[in-house]
């Protein structure tokens, strides 16, 4: 049996020539498509134009996965998260929506050991079932081991978990993407973990919608981040995060979470010796907010050209 080497439907045309109107031929009563109007075709034909993304175990010819990249899209669809970390410090920062003024506050940060924490973007659900993983790989090893898991090792092993998904068949990509910061025995680290299977490690990091405006200012500032204190890490932190706001937004102590590890800052009230994570929400994260700089107002656009009103004078 010959396979056709293209991936065009050659019924296609049988069924779009359905949905174009007909009209009786002035020779008889044939009916033929007219050829008097030629609307475009209906938005639901649209839909099945790549033939590549049904499954996410299919290549396109141009070498890419669709479905991983609709799981990376929905990542970028997620409120947005900011990671920084210094020599004694990393930080999370993440923006809290709600799905309406009844309603509370999603949560984007969980506690995967004392010295692992994490923030999402992208589908809460997927992150639930991926935390709860990265809790028993935490937990196994306390009891296997009796040490904590080390930060880089628990990364790889969820990278490894969600890597699968993008390979077997019947398997979707999970859509959610995390920032992880931990802690070991060569200081804080932060990770960016991604549904495409991947990891890496950073200095700053930014995901979620509109975190492109957050990089811009972490790419500009982040030489000073290693040498910074825990006040100077946040407040970084809450600038860059403001970067991915809408113009008539503004951070508040509703729709902001900070998560730390590190020592204990001059504001915080008990923490252990070890610095294990903490989530920061509501009221103490005030103090932290009223140290922001005002956000800088836009410039005004130069007024146009006076028109005069005199006869223009010409060169005898």
């Amino acid at each position: 049996m010959r396979y056709q080497s293209h991936d065009v439907d050659e019924f296609a045309h049988v069924r779009i020539a359905s949905y174009w109107p007909r009209r009786v031929s002035a020779v008889g009563t044939r009916v033929q498509p007219s050829v008097l109007s030629t609307p475009s075709p209906p938005p639901l034909f649209s839909m099945f134009r790549n033939t590549y993304d049904s499954d996410n175990t299919v290549f396109s010819p141009q070498g890419r996965l669709h479905q991983v990249e609709y799981a990376l899209e929905a990542v970028k669809q997620g409120s947005a998260a900011v990671g920084l970390r210094s020599k004694t410090h990393a930080v999370l920062l993440a923006l809290k929506r709600s799905t309406g003024e009844l309603a509370s506050y999603q949560q984007k940060m969980i506690r995967i050991d004392d010295h692992v924490g994490i923030a999402i973007a992208g589908l809460t659900s997927d992150a639930r079932v991926l935390s709860n993983f990265m809790r028993q790989q935490a937990m196994s090893s306390r009891m296997t081991f009796n040490r904590p898991v080390p930060v880089n090792r628990l990364v790889s092993t969820i990278a490894d978990k969600a890597q699968v998904n993008t390979q077997e068949y019947g398997r979707r990509p999970y859509g959610v993407g995390f920032l992880v910061i931990g802690q070991d025995h060569t200081g804080p680290h932060l990770y960016e973990f991604s549904p495409s299977g991947t990891s890496f490690e950073y200095y700053a990091i930014s995901i979620g919608a509109r975190s492109q405006s957050a990089k811009t200012y972490l790419e500009k500032h982040y030489e000073s981040f290693a040498d910074s204190n825990l006040e100077d890490l946040i407040r970084h932190g809450l600038h860059a995060l403001r970067e991915t706001l809408q113009q008539d937004k503004e951070l508040t102590i509703n729709n902001t979470s900070i998560g730390i590890i590190g020592p204990k800052g001059p504001h915080e009230k008990v923490v252990s010796e070890e610095g294990s994570f903490r989530i920061l929400e509501g009221e103490p994260i005030d103090v932290y907010l009223k140290t922001m700089e005002a956000k800088a107002a836009p410039e005004a656009a130069a007024p146009p050209p006076a028109v005069g009103d005199e006869d223009v004078q010409m060169a005898e």
